[in-house]
């Protein structure tokens, strides 16, 4: 097992939007030339596992491990996590229509974070080269494939249409799908692993005045779940990467984390506090 370990560079507000998103786009983060060298490797090597490249010292630092990813990668996963050892491509001949959704084999419905799923992108992709589609928030929602293969477009989807060089990080489970291109030529698109290697703890940047019992929990709309389970879902996951699943629970009705701004005493039912009650 390999292992790298770096300075987390996300702070508690952009953990939490990982957590309610499922996903963090770093645009633009490897170098023009380190992308062309890229393309050129994969014209030579054209197939869809080219893990030999995980060999090569001069991809391992500018796209697995600068500072820009590593540091994102450490803040979610942790201090000595795994650099990954399976690379895929998926390589197709634009155009093409869109996939049907899914999430990957292997997917596991859980507010834990033991590895992550992540994309590089060695050339530009526009909305018309048919980029990644992703649901926000859709981590958190169990399907099969064949129920969710019966889904066309959904509302409030995410295109990961980014520049060269660009990588996004995601949790496995999360649904998407490639969407239909309408421009020629051929798409490149990495996919590789993260993996945790020690327990979870608040990895990160502590922000200043960053107060998880009056965070906001809400994703934007539409949430695609029960009212308020959105806030539930992300305040859990954000609870487990903190360290704190066994002191996490939820009172229900009015309490926390359901928004509000009005509390006449505070909110009732945050972890830990005299008023919470367990089942």
């Amino acid at each position: 097992m390999r292992t790298y370990d770096c300075k987390p560079t996300l702070n508690d507000t952009q953990v939490l939007e990982f957590c309610k998103n499922g996903f963090l786009m770093l645009d633009g983060v490897v170098p023009d030339a380190v992308n062309r060298r890229m393309l050129d490797y994969i014209e030579a090597h054209p197939t869809s596992e080219p893990t030999d490249i995980l060999l090569e010292d001069w991809f391992v630092q500018n796209v697995i491990t600068p500072p820009a990813v590593a540091g994102a990668v450490r803040a979610l996963l942790g201090p000595n996590f795994a650099l990954p050892n399976l690379m895929s491509n998926h390589r197709v001949q634009c155009p093409q229509p869109a996939q049907q959704w899914h999430r990957d084999g292997g997917s596991q419905h859980s507010p834990r974070l033991n590895y992550l799923q992540v994309f590089y992108l060695p050339q530009e992709c526009t909305l018309e080269s048919g980029p990644t589609e992703l649901l926000p928030g859709s981590h958190f929602i169990y399907s099969t494939a064949r129920h969710m293969a019966h889904y066309g477009q959904l509302r409030g989807t995410y295109y990961a249409a980014a520049s060269a060089g660009s990588v996004f990080l995601t949790v496995y489970s999360v649904w998407h799908r490639r969407s239909a291109s309408t421009t020629t030529g051929l798409r490149n698109l990495l996919k590789y692993n993260y993996w945790r290697t020690t327990a979870p703890a608040r990895n990160w940047i502590e922000e200043p005045g960053f107060n998880a019992k009056a965070a906001d929990y809400r994703m934007e709309k539409p949430v695609m779940r029960e009212q308020f389970q959105d806030c539930y879902d992300s305040a859990e996951m954000y609870f487990w990467l903190c360290g704190q699943t066994e002191s996490f629970h939820l009172m229900g009705g009015q309490g926390w984390p359901i928004p509000a701004s009005t509390w006449l005493d505070g909110v009732y039912g945050y972890p830990g506090e005299p008023t919470s009650l367990r089942d």
